[in-house]
């Protein structure tokens, strides 16, 4: 009897030895929460005949695959979509926070209003951090964005009375400084390189803008936009298998760099 009870006992030491230390790989892991934007009646930015959300969605997974295939069990990938749905923008920064995630990235395609001329030669990849506008473009995109709130039933309610189409709404920005915005820029430039190097996309800059979906964020975070699906050529490289998969592998190819940086958030450090 003494033998079993002995046996029961290390049993239930190896067991809970084991609970620790899964609990504290699982703790120890980088948390990187991907947000391919748009989804379901939210069809983004339309191309011919691609949809915005379907390209986002689809360079999302594959940056998810190029992560987990380098870094394993180490870092923990979360996607705010996986199918095509549509997904509130407070909701996908509630899945980041709620995951006490390390890094938020969002995913998207730019383009400009229909009655721009010129608008199918614009060309080129930007990088975003939650700020102030430096400029009507950034304004114009941050708006462009941001509307899709508009599709969420009692938005006003939920944003407490933002209005995505108005610019006084965007003083809010002035008001909230974003504590990781050192890391949330480092990451941009490096975003941005990779995109116009690796990826061979015209340089459109590291710029900011107020978008909700950062600013409602708890961790260093960036919004991609990686060309305009408004210029022919864009469209025809992002609707390539090659050329999205050099989007992912451009954004790979940051992600690995900010990570070898910054192994941890501040906040878990």
């Amino acid at each position: 009897m003494k033998v079993f009870r002995y046996f029961v006992a290390i049993l239930l030491m190896v067991f809970t030895i084991g609970q620790i230390e899964a609990k504290s790989l699982e703790e120890d892991r980088y948390v990187l929460v991907l947000d391919p934007g748009h989804g379901g009646k939210d069809h983004g930015t339309p191309g011919k005949p691609m949809k915005e959300k379907e390209v986002v969605l689809d360079v999302a997974k594959r940056l998810r695959k190029l992560v987990e295939e380098a870094c394993g069990d180490s870092v923990k990938v979360i996607m705010t979509r996986e199918t095509d749905v549509f997904i509130p923008l407070s909701e996908r920064a509630s899945i980041a926070n709620k995951a006490d995630a390390d890094f938020f990235m969002s995913i998207h395609v730019n383009s400009i209003d229909r009655k721009t001329k010129g608008r199918e030669k614009v060309h080129g990849a930007s990088v975003y951090t939650v700020g102030l506008h430096k400029s009507d473009a950034n304004l114009s995109v941050a708006m462009r964005e941001n509307a899709v709130i508009e599709l969420e039933e009692d938005f006003s309610e939920t944003y407490q009375g933002f209005d995505p189409n108005s610019s006084e709404s965007y003083i809010i920005f002035e008001l909230n400084q974003n504590r990781h915005m050192a890391r949330s820029i480092e990451m941009a430039t490096l975003a941005q390189h990779e995109l116009t190097g690796y990826a061979g996309r015209a340089d459109k800059g590291v710029r900011q803008a107020g978008f909700l979906v950062l600013w409602a964020t708890k961790m260093p975070s960036v919004l991609v936009e990686l060309d305009f699906m408004c210029n022919p050529a864009a469209e025809r490289f992002l609707g390539s298998d090659e050329g999205r998969q050099k989007c992912a592998q451009a954004l790979f190819n940051a992600f690995s760099e900010y990570r070898t940086r910054h192994p941890k958030n501040p906040k878990k450090s």
